[in-house]
């Protein structure tokens, strides 16, 4: 058996599988560490996790990933990566990590971010970027400037997660269009990095790393990596992608008008679409998705709830004493609405949605003779479901159709309430999958070895396990719940612009 690896970098943990080539069945998977991975917050909004920590939990996944499948580690043939989109890595000459990275839900950037939006012109940055520089790597980049100058004088790349760790891998220092996208580095209209934002933040061009193919060789396992996976030396890397475009590619949304979502950690929708559109809200945010060309224009518009997985996570811990299958359980005892119950999902950082606002996760109009944990435990995933409306409604707005949305078997999506609640208020048939973003980043692994003759047979073998379809009977209710939800969460808007 030949097989295929994919190496996931999230913010909670690492996790490896392995892609049997012919079968395309899942062989062996695990990932690190068994408790939710540790983010430092030194100050209130900062959230910073050591890089050398993603390493080792990679090799102990991998290590353990190949004796589950009971396999040597000579027949891994390529290796693909996904991992955690727009943190940021610096990195000197000896290509030394010079401070912990600055994650994806760190708020620091967003004055630097607005600041260099109002200068430079929102029309520009938006036809340019596609975006505004909100809170995204670039802006990330220009608080160390500011803050830890002599820090900044001694960087000589800036990656994201998934490029220091291809360079730990390889000892090759690249990344990939589609990453320089996601940092906010890309110019849409030239397909090349920005000149006028690097000038603009005073980031010397050479502080990028070379550009490699996402689909492709990018570098191949270095012998003191290779001993400590357990792979082979000179084992092709061949495939990156930041996880949200890595996550819509595993369930195979490539084309036009596909649409996936995503609710670990955080919850992402994502659409792919032909037409270099952006929101003037940056509400969603564009970048180039896996299969983007000069030849090709396939973007990813981007809807992201930073605070869902979280939450539920967070409510977990705080009741104690059950698990994930109970809580979905007691949840689906209380009615649609939640007895009146509302929560909003927010407080894991800048929300976009929100015109980056940090409002803080809320339990409101809480009923101590009415309302127990049925009603939280639904309430907490309808809040993350009226959150992701609330951003597709955005979605909506810039031409994605919303009317089948894809998702892995997986997080939130193991939930009938959360399934259906969603399905009830999008309108949308929910396609569910038995894929995640390790496997979908084996895949890509494969085209981009050549193992795979295009992305049309990496994903001949994928298979829909489940497919939840909207209730009318219930459609009435659901929308009553989120037009009450919109309502609350508009008063809150209102008081923090007070």
């Amino acid at each position: 058996m030949e097989c295929l690896l994919g190496i996931d970098v999230g913010s909670s943990s690492v996790k490896a599988s392995l892609l049997d080539i012919e079968s395309g069945k899942c062989v062996g998977t695990a990932y690190f560490p068994k408790t939710e991975q540790r983010i430092d917050s030194p100050e209130p909004g900062f959230a910073e996790q050591d890089p050398q920590v993603w390493l080792q939990c990679a090799i102990d996944a991998v290590r353990q990933a190949l004796a589950e499948a009971e396999l040597d580690g000579d027949r891994v043939k390529a290796i693909g990566i996904s991992y955690q989109m727009h943190g940021l890595v610096c990195v000197d000459q000896e290509r030394k990590v010079l401070r912990p990275s600055i994650i994806w839900c760190d708020s620091r950037a967003v004055p630097f971010g607005q600041a260099a939006f109002d200068a430079l012109g929102h029309e520009r940055c938006l036809e340019h970027l596609l975006n505004s520089p909100g809170n995204f790597t670039a802006a990330k980049l220009a608080w160390v400037k500011q803050h830890e100058p002599d820090l900044y004088q001694r960087i000589d790349k800036v990656m994201l997660p998934g490029d220091w760790l291809a360079m730990e891998l390889t000892g090759r220092t690249c990344t990939t269009a589609s990453g320089l996208s996601e940092g906010i580095f890309w110019d849409f209209l030239d397909e090349r990095p920005c000149d006028f934002l690097l000038e603009h933040f005073g980031f010397a061009p050479e502080l990028l790393p070379e550009i490699a193919p996402t689909f492709g060789v990018q570098g191949e396992l270095t012998e003191q990596a290779a001993a400590a996976l357990g792979l082979a030396a000179g084992t092709p890397v061949s495939y990156r992608a930041g996880d949200q475009p890595n996550n819509a590619l595993s369930l195979n949304v490539l084309r036009p008008g596909e649409i996936a979502a995503t609710a670990g950690t955080s919850g992402v929708v994502y659409g792919v679409t032909d037409t270099k559109q952006y929101d003037p809200q940056s509400r969603v945010n564009t970048f180039a998705h896996v299969n983007h060309s000069d030849m090709a224009t396939r973007l990813g518009v981007l809807l992201c709830v930073n605070g869902t997985g979280s939450l539920n996570a967070w409510t977990r811990r705080l009741v104690g004493d059950v698990d994930y299958p109970q809580m979905n359980q007691l949840a689906a005892t209380a009615p649609i609405g939640s007895n009146g119950l509302s929560v909003m999902p927010f407080g894991n950082g800048a929300e976009r949605v929100l015109g980056n606002r940090n409002l803080g996760a809320q339990i409101l109009d809480l009923d101590l003779n009415r309302h127990g944990r049925p009603e939280l435990f639904r309430a907490v995933q309808e809040g993350i479901v009226f959150a992701l409306q609330y951003g597709m409604d955005a979605m909506s707005e810039v031409g994605l159709n919303l009317e089948t949305i894809r998702a892995g078997h997986a997080n939130m999506f193991l939930s009938d309430v959360f399934c259906q609640s969603l399905a009830n208020t999008s309108g949308a048939r929910i396609e569910l999958y038995e894929t995640d973003g390790a496997l979908g980043a084996a895949r890509g692994a494969g085209v981009g070895a050549g193992i795979y003759g295009s992305l049309d047979e990496a994903f001949a073998t994928l298979q829909r396990i489940r497919l939840v379809e909207p209730a009318a009977a219930y459609r009435g209710a659901t929308a009553t719940a989120y037009e009450n939800w919109k309502a609350r969460l508009a008063r809150l808007l209102e008081s923090a612009q007070a």
